[in-house]
């Protein structure tokens, strides 16, 4: 399973990260999950924008211009949140809470899967 880096860094931020890419799959997220480590999470693309509704635990949220490139952080958004809304995102990665405070992300750090 693919890996999360911080390519400014050169530092791991997740070990378990799957991409999401069709619609089906972006529109489903980690819907679903019971649990979520802040070692694990999903790259979701073309993406800007995320909800919360009906998710069962909290996640930190990354949106990523085209070029990998973190333009907005949010730690710790709850479930059944409306949308989160980042119009220069072309991807969002969703982490388990906790992720962001471990990893030293931050804004204009470039990320990269590996």
């Amino acid at each position: 399973m693919p890996l999360l880096r911080n390519a400014t860094t050169n530092r791991i931020i997740a070990t378990r990260i799957v991409r999401l890419s069709g619609f089906y799959r972006r529109a489903l997220g980690l819907l679903g999950r019971s649990s979520l480590e802040p070692n694990e999470g999903a790259w979701i693309a073309p993406c800007n924008a995320i909800h919360t509704i009906g998710m069962r635990v909290p996640i930190d949220v990354i949106f990523l211009d085209a070029r990998g490139r973190v333009v907005r952080l949010e730690s710790c958004v709850l479930p059944n949140r409306p949308a989160l809304v980042c119009r220069r995102a072309k991807a969002v990665v969703e982490l388990g809470s906790g992720a962001l405070y471990q990893s030293g992300l931050a804004v204009g750090d470039y990320l990269e899967m590996a």
